[in-house]
């Protein structure tokens, strides 16, 4: 578009702050992706996936400011992590299942179950409050300043309720 053309920052839609986002900063959604814990090898893959979800949505945004059009996009982004992020756990489960077939080392296999099913157990056991934070922190990959917004706290107590959940762990 020509700058005659462009519509005025203050009157863009939805779709023109989009793609004034996206051209603006190409990188973005690969950087967010990575920020998430999607692997840097398919990160390309989850922006691309999170920026087809945008442009097949944006019409059903009800603001087009700047700051709602980026929380969407973050929500979205973030939607196309846990996505992709519970599609490899389903892979790795089949992985599992076609080892155990074969027959490749079935009591290893066993051993390794029972360690994961411990560990999960000791993981539910945790109270609340030592819980939380740490399977924010671990899984999510959330900073400590992030989880404190979130739950309430200061960070230093999310610091230190991460700490005791993990001496707690190791008995």
């Amino acid at each position: 578009m020509a700058l005659a053309e462009r519509p005025s920052v203050s009157r863009m839609t939805a779709p023109d702050r989009l793609a004034a986002m996206l051209q603006a900063e190409p990188q973005r959604l690969r950087r967010r992706s990575i920020s998430l814990g999607v692997p840097v090898s398919d990160a390309d893959d989850a922006a691309q996936n999170a920026a087809l979800r945008a442009w097949r949505s944006v019409d059903a945004l009800r603001s087009s400011d700047s700051g709602s059009v980026c929380s969407w996009l973050d929500t979205i982004v973030r939607t196309t992590a846990i996505d992709m992020h519970r599609a490899r756990k389903d892979d790795l489960g089949e992985v599992l299942c076609d080892r155990l077939e074969s027959g490749q080392d079935v009591a290893r296999e066993v051993e390794l179950q029972e360690q994961l099913t411990a560990a999960f157990q000791a993981i539910a056991a945790l109270p609340p409050p030592l819980r939380e934070p740490l399977l924010l922190f671990v899984i999510d990959g959330r900073s400590t300043g992030d989880i404190a917004e979130e739950l309430g706290l200061s960070a230093a107590t999310v610091r230190q309720r991460i700490a005791r959940a993990r001496r707690a762990l190791r008995g």
